[in-house]
């Protein structure tokens, strides 16, 4: 059954190679590789002049970078694909252990690879929920078994506030465990059982360590209060980024949600005595309040609600018994899945191919081709690759929406790009010599328009406008 979620794993991101943020991360891990320094400035926008910026994500950029200076583009693919099947065998682990059946534990990972299938990429984020499941993990693992597995959470922590900001959901989960633990009651299906003294003691003095550990990264309290500064200071972010918008029911993931939300409900009611733990309440109300208010938080509900639903449904098919065991069936299974895993890794042209069809390679090469120079607009979505694939001209705007939101780049350039400001504005204010558009963009059409502008280059995805008329010695040469 491991094997068979690893199959599915690559299966699922063979095709999902190009990612708009993957490009920006791996010029960040390179930094870092080849300076043996972590960046707090921005380093790759001529427009924020060098603005603080909080390296919440470096440890991940690095692993990142890591497996592209072992074999390129397919070593990147074999982190993406180790990472992507780990998650789901670690989730199968936490919905077995926790439901007691095997069987049941896998239909838990299915789910969890449904809402999944969201946000994997080669992102930081994938580290950062594959450790959102060994929390649940080493918890379980401490509540059931012995409280000095409690010890491993401070150590987690310790890699994951350097991994990705998603360890201040962690610290919440942790301190729902706390709260809970000192609650004994029933009443009706909703039930809280006290833990022993040995386990709330541990398990407290383990969410004390993790809480301090969290201050071991390179910029210290900045770091610790950027999922904060996330949620409370970026409206931008949170609006207008399309992951961060409200999920919408008719999407099947939010049906499902609902669908799932209501299957509990209405099985602990028919079902009796089944019941529901105050902390898997707790959660579950979490994780659908985060999914529903951001798309992308549709992966953290399925993390906390497929062991929940793993257990109730437990008792619907036998067990796992391990007296039927047939090793060679199993041994000719897995190698099997290894080969199915082997056939369905993308080769270096179809990687090469993925990144040629997402990104602007030929509005690229055109650029150095014909050595354009000056100041650049680009487009948001482009930004990350031009980092990568064209360091020499520094970008106008790019993924990393935070820190053109404290700056107000973001802002000045979305009522450029929406028409709705002078578009001269823009353009003197900050010298540009040439765009890079998407070729379908409102902007792309007005350009042709203004006087001194002139278009260079078009495909299907890109267009290029240069200045005509040079307004400074930093304009563009052709």
């Amino acid at each position: 059954m491991a094997s068979s979620l690893a199959v599915l794993a690559v299966l699922t991101v063979r095709d999902r190679f190009n990612d708009l943020d993957m490009w920006w991360h791996l010029r960040t891990g390179q930094v870092i590789w080849t300076t043996h320094k972590i960046p707090t400035t921005d380093l790759f926008s001529y427009t924020t002049n060098h603005h603080a910026w909080v390296p919440h994500e470096w440890l991940s950029q690095v692993m990142i970078y890591g497996a592209y200076r072992a074999d390129g583009y397919t070593g990147l693919m074999v982190w993406f694909c180790v990472f992507a099947a780990a998650l789901l065998v670690a989730g199968y682990a936490l919905c077995c252990l926790y439901s007691g059946n095997a069987k049941i534990g896998f239909l838990g990972a299915i789910l969890l690879w449904f809402f999944s299938t969201i946000g994997l990429a080669v992102r930081p984020q994938v580290v950062g929920y594959l450790l959102l499941i060994l929390e649940l993990l080493l918890v379980h693992l401490g509540h059931t078994r012995n409280p000095r597995w409690f010890y491993g959470l401070p150590f987690l922590f310790l890699v994951w506030v350097n991994c990705h900001a998603s360890f201040m959901f962690g610290l919440i989960v942790l301190g729902v465990y706390v709260f809970c633990s000192f609650y004994d009651f029933q009443a009706g299906s909703l039930v809280a059982d006290s833990w022993s003294q040995v386990q709330r003691r541990t398990l407290t003095l383990a969410s004390i360590l993790s809480v301090v550990v969290i201050f071991l990264n390179p910029v210290g309290v900045s770091q610790v209060l950027y999922p904060l500064n996330t949620m409370l200071r970026q409206h931008l972010v949170v609006s207008q980024i399309d992951e961060w918008k409200p999920l919408l029911l008719s999407d099947p993931r939010g049906f499902a949600v609902l669908g799932i939300l209501a299957f509990i409900g209405i099985y602990v009611i028919v079902q009796r005595p089944a019941k529901l733990f105050l902390d898997e309440v707790i959660l579950l109300a979490m994780g659908t309040w985060l999914a529903l208010s951001h798309e992308r938080m549709v992966f953290v509900f399925g993390i906390l609600a497929a062991p929940v639903l793993s257990r109730l449904l437990s008792v619907s098919w036998d067990g796992y018994d391990a007296e039927t065991d047939r090793p060679a069936p199993n041994a000719v299974f897995i190698l099997i899945a290894l080969f199915a895993m082997f056939l369905a890794f993308p080769n270096k042209k179809n990687l090469a191919e993925q990144v040629e069809k997402g990104n602007p390679a030929k509005a690229v090469d055109y650029i150095k081709t014909h050595h354009l120079s000056g100041n650049m607009i680009n487009t948001f979505n482009e930004g990350g690759y031009l980092i990568w694939a064209l360091p020499e001209h520094p970008v106008f705007i790019d993924g990393r929406a935070d820190v053109y939101e404290w700056t107000g780049v973001m802002a000045e350039f979305g009522r450029w790009a929406t028409l709705q400001s002078d578009p001269n504005g823009l353009l003197d204010k900050y010298d540009v010599s040439f765009c890079l558009l998407d070729h379908d963009s409102p902007m792309a059409h007005v350009l042709p328009l203004l006087p001194n502008w002139k278009e260079v280059y078009s495909d299907k995805s890109s267009v290029i406008f240069v200045r005509s008329t040079p307004t400074s010695p930093s304009t563009y040469t052709e």
